[in-house]
């Protein structure tokens, strides 16, 4: 008999389909044998995250999207145990013959040679230097970084080469950094941005569960800020009829905190995030399921996702529309810019030494 997937404490994800692109599915079931588990006691049982060292020979990953302000960046990890639900990359995890729901978030990869790849990849005489987006996949200061310390290796190959780097993340671990940072910043190398997508304490943890609460992200914010270090709040996703009520509040409450510019992305439901999520809305918010998918789709052209880069940031018509105005208004309200990116100074980049060698150009 099919058994119906069950929340787990947290974590985010509710079930653990197959990927896209296995040959075979796997489907739970219940044969009888764990009738006498008693609902509480199934439904807290525990899923213990896992990690592997990553195989990758590359550190730096490049894209064309016209949609996006920089054209490489550095992962550290793949997976990510902060489980947001509504995480972009949990597709990704299918790449590597996983889930993209419950082994996004359990079933991680360190790429623990980051930094000499990176050293590496930064000698070369062909690289020309543009700024790096530091985590921006998965979340360079998830939990597994406060043993591996991967994120903080690739911050100093960063800073000693001068080379400019864009932060991102919603840990408070990255306040460990912030000497590294500090110093970047003194010489215009770094900007860090918070994404902070609710308020609402109780939303947060159902959305992301294991990630640094809402409240406390501010209070990273103020102290970069108040450290002169460049900082901006990503107030994303927008979901239409859940969190989109709050645009205007945290965008009050981000400025209050010291930053200096903000932007806000609509809800992408790419691949396996199409069953992933109406599947969580179903089981934490029931009675507003059907309300909240209709509403994305009403900015999707009738679709859950739309892949258009015209529109995959802002969503498309009425709706998507009215939330832009109103994140525009809001920022101009609080004083901030609207904004993406940066102006960050590539021109000290000084390339690495590899190996000894000296570098003649220096």
């Amino acid at each position: 008999m099919y058994t119906k997937p069950i929340a787990r404490k947290g974590r985010g994800a509710i079930s653990n389909a197959s990927g896209r692109y296995e040959t075979h599915t796997i489907h739970s079931v219940d044969d009888g044998w764990h009738t006498y588990m008693s609902p509480d006691s199934a439904q807290n049982t525990q899923l213990r995250t896992q990690w592997q060292d990553d195989k990758s020979k590359t550190i730096i990953t490049r894209n064309r999207s016209p949609d996006i302000h920089f054209d490489r960046s550095v992962n550290p990890y793949r997976g990510c145990e902060h489980g947001c639900v509504y995480c972009f990359a949990r597709p990704t995890h299918t790449w590597l013959g996983h889930s993209a729901g419950l082994d996004f978030e359990t079933r991680l990869y360190a790429k623990r040679n980051a930094a000499s790849l990176l050293k590496a990849e930064l000698a070369k005489p062909s690289y020309t230097c543009e700024p790096i987006a530091l985590g921006v996949n998965t979340d360079a200061y998830q939990p597994l970084e406060r043993k591996l310390n991967i994120t903080r290796d690739v911050l100093q190959v960063l800073h000693d080469a001068k080379h400019p780097a864009y932060l991102i993340t919603k840990s408070s671990l990255i306040e460990r950094d912030i000497d590294i940072i500090k110093s970047m910043a003194e010489q215009q190398l770094v900007s860090v941005c918070v994404s902070i997508t609710t308020l609402d304490r109780k939303l947060a943890r159902k959305l992301e569960p294991r990630a640094t609460s809402p409240h406390r992200r501010l209070q990273i914010l103020e102290k970069f800020s108040h450290a002169g270090i460049p900082t901006r709040v990503s107030i994303s996703p927008i979901i239409p009829a859940l969190n989109e009520e709050e645009l205007d509040a945290i965008v009050a409450a981000a400025a209050n905190a010291g930053v200096v510019a903000a932007y806000a992305i609509v809800l992408r439901l790419p691949h396996e995030l199409q069953t992933l999520f109406p599947e969580w809305l179903r089981e934490h918010y029931p009675m507003r399921a059907d309300r909240i998918i209709k509403a994305i789709r009403s900015m999707r052209e009738d679709k859950l996702n739309n892949a258009d880069f015209n529109h995959r940031m802002t969503g498309f018509g009425p709706r998507a529309a009215i939330i832009q105005q109103r994140f525009q208004l809001a920022c101009k309200k609080a004083g901030i810019a609207v904004g993406r990116d940066f102006e960050l100074d590539t021109t000290r980049f000084v390339a690495p030494n590899v190996d000894g060698q000296l570098n003649l150009f220096v």
